[in-house]
């Protein structure tokens, strides 16, 4: 399994050597802290932006046929009530955007569609613990509309930095307007948890590994595996909210879904079943493992007791033969006889040798 595990990683680790610009990096940003980037877009190709947003915004509906993607990471109410009165955006979404830790859902309001989706990102770690963290998550909301896109990121990881550049290098896909851009979003979530979920299973199957060792360790106990599930559980959160939203996206018309897009959202939630189906399967393969080592920790105490219990009965055969001629009796058989004590000391050496011999014959010691 160590080697199936390797192999994984150097594949997760050629999959991430392309290197890229991170976007998200406020110290990059050209246009404040919370403003990551601001592009304008028309047929696919991407256009320098106006500064500020606003004449973004008005260039593009003044000559029509292209959008602006706006995004923001970790803004506050007050950065973001300028981008809401600017784009017409409703108030029950701007308070989501705004406060993290959403559930994954798809809202219309008007002609603006809002997203949530819940960024995931695997914590490296040497070795799990009781106490390691396996699974990140953070949240990511779109808003698209006629033409423009908003995105809000929370949390340190998730960037859509890449994501950027891979659009720009396919413009056909790009010139279908804002919902392409929704879709990659989609489409880019759920590749992560793809790419979680089989770095989950290395975790898995070590600790799989370690429970049924003939020669286990010691750190292959409870902790670990109830760690492993609550992280687990954390992922499913993530995960499994997401199919309902992304049905809909596939199959209920939206005037600001792209029809050739909403065909693709079919293949995200393909995907995303994919998934669910091996997060599921994960769960359920922790209940056996920890039924199994609940299972082994009561064996090995019902050994230790039969050891201790076979100990006593032998220790018992000394004691009783002591105590009686411990007592101050003045009358008590053999007491002055000159072979006495050696009779009696090898009285006790045959009996525990006798009892000792059928315990071990039985397996209690």
């Amino acid at each position: 399994m160590s080697m199936v595990g390797n192999l994984r990683k150097v594949a997760n680790l050629a999959r991430r050597s392309r290197r890229r610009v991170d976007l998200s990096h406020p110290a990059r940003s050209p246009l404040g802290a919370s403003v990551v980037n601001c592009v304008v877009y028309r047929d696919g190709v991407r256009h320098p932006a106006a500064d500020p947003v606003e004449e973004a915004v008005r260039h593009v509906r003044k000559h029509r046929g292209g959008f602006v993607w706006l995004g923001l990471h970790e803004p506050s109410g007050e950065e973001f009530a300028g981008v809401a009165d600017l784009f017409g955006l409703h108030p029950l979404a701007v308070e989501d955007a705004v406060h993290a830790h959403q559930r994954p859902k798809v809202e219309q309001y008007g002609d603006v569609l809002f997203a949530v989706f819940k960024s995931v990102t695997y914590v490296e770690h040497a070795e799990l613990t009781a106490t390691s963290e396996v699974v990140n998550t953070g949240d990511i909301m779109v808003f698209t509309g006629p033409d423009f896109v908003v995105t809000v990121r929370h949390g340190r990881h998730g960037s859509l930095g890449p994501l950027r550049e891979d659009l720009e290098a396919e413009p056909q896909q790009l010139a279908k307007g804002p919902s392409a851009v929704l879709h990659a979003v989609a489409d880019h979530v759920v590749d992560d948890y793809v790419t979680v979920a089989d770095a989950v299973q290395n975790d898995l199957d070590q600790v799989e590994t370690d429970v049924f060792s003939p020669h286990r360790p010691r750190n292959a106990d409870a902790g670990r595996i109830y760690q492993l599930k609550r992280e687990l559980l954390e992922l499913k959160r993530a995960v499994v909210p997401l199919a309902r939203p992304l049905d809909r996206l596939a199959t209920e018309p939206r005037a600001c879904v792209d029809q050739e897009i909403q065909a693709y959202f079919r293949d995200v939630a393909d995907h995303l079943t994919r998934v669910t189906e091996q997060i599921n399967a994960f769960d359920a393969l922790l209940d056996s493992i920890l039924q199994a080592h609940l299972a082994q920790v009561t064996v090995t105490q019902n050994e230790d007791m039969r050891k201790i219990t076979a100990w006593a009965a032998i220790i018992a055969v000394p004691t009783m033969v002591c105590g009686v001629y411990g007592m101050n009796f003045d009358h008590m058989p053999e007491l002055r006889w000159r072979f006495g004590y050696p009779l009696v000391l090898a009285v006790i050496a045959t009996a525990c040798f006798v009892i000792h011999r059928g315990f071990k014959r039985n397996g209690w010691l």
